[in-house]
């Protein structure tokens, strides 16, 4: 094994005449500028930018020197990227990825795959022998794709992955009125800023304990939410209990300005919504959702939007409906356990 982590197979499985190194900051125009140029071909709902990979390279707890790997032709130029994150104690590793248009179909795909597989098994040993709580579970990778990229879907599915979610993107306009919605005495609605980040990260974790796959948020994980280029705090907003200042629930939301211009309409995006167990039942997320609306239009934003499991078991789907968003896209969760 070499000093950043990648096994001789590993490195024997990328073989397709690039030459492949870890990304560093010095890649960081040429990576950012790869995936731009295959997401002007594969027009995926978001993409990561510059400013994403920043956020990337700074990990602690997913080295981008044992997490990631670049691959250029012999002029130089990058034509493909991989990598992983994993929380120590979490029972998956997580993929990402991609390769330049005009450079597939000629096996990079599974060499990136066989290579992120190889990766997520020395993740796990390595959590292991920290004694990780997810020790004893066997490794598996975790990929994400959109419907319409039925080239992912046949690779990952030839490569032994298996579908085990889908999420709906879902939009709702914002030029045709408002739901009004009002919290009972005992609760108030705030803005979202700095000093709620730790009381809402606790939230979350609270909220989001037992979902299907949910894992805890660390401050370095919470801190790629609050701090994510395109967040957006002035359309966040909590809910909390007046007598005890506790978070009941929150609305955190991020704005794209760049893919507004490649979607044709701008939107405010709910990225996480949450309420606390014994708080539900009392109008919270309508209040929330409603509060966004407004925000986002006021913004001069066209539409509200967010993402939820199908499968969602809080009835998640049903409220959004309800609260007028529709379904435009889906997506899907695939694993392979290694």
């Amino acid at each position: 094994m070499d000093g950043h982590g990648r096994t001789a197979d590993a490195r024997a499985s990328l073989a397709a005449g690039l030459s492949w190194h870890p990304a560093g900051t010095t890649d960081l125009p040429d990576w950012a500028a790869l995936i731009a140029r295959t997401a002007a071909v594969e027009l995926p709902v978001w993409f990561e930018r510059r400013d994403d990979l920043a956020q990337i390279l700074a990990s602690k707890v997913n080295p981008a020197a044992a997490n990631t790997v670049l691959g250029r032709d012999r002029q130089g130029v990058p034509r493909a990227y991989g990598r992983i994150t994993k929380n120590p104690d979490g029972d998956k590793a997580v993929g990402f990825g991609c390769v330049d248009p005009g450079w597939q179909r000629r096996g990079i795909g599974t060499g990136l795959l066989g290579w992120m597989e190889q990766r997520t098994r020395e993740r796990f040993a390595e959590d292991a022998r920290a004694g990780s709580a997810s020790a004893d579970r066997p490794p598996r990778l975790r990929l994400h794709t959109e419907q319409q990229h039925d080239h992912q879907a046949a690779l990952f599915a030839g490569s032994g992955y298996q579908v085990v979610r889908y999420y709906n993107e879902m939009h709702r306009p914002l030029d045709i009125g408002f739901p009004e919605v009002e919290l009972d005495d005992e609760l108030e609605l705030v803005t979202f800023g700095p000093q709620l980040h730790e009381a809402v990260r606790l939230a979350h974790n609270d909220v989001f304990r037992g979902n299907w796959g949910s894992e805890p948020r660390d401050e370095e994980g919470w801190g790629f939410v609050v701090h994510d280029p395109l967040a957006r705090p002035d359309l966040s907003a909590v809910v909390l209990e007046r007598s005890s200042g506790r978070v009941a629930g929150y609305q955190l939301a991020s704005h794209d300005a760049e893919g507004a211009v490649s979607r044709g309409f701008s939107e405010g995006y709910t990225d996480l919504l949450g309420v606390r167990r014994e708080f539900r039942g009392r109008g919270i997320a309508q209040a929330l959702l409603a509060d966004a609306m407004r925000r986002f239009a006021a913004a001069g934003l066209d539409k509200a939007s967010l993402d939820v499991d199908s499968e969602n078991p809080t009835g998640a789907l049903a409220l959004y409906t309800k609260m007028g968003y529709v379904a435009v896209n889906r997506s899907m969760a695939w694993d392979k356990e290694l």
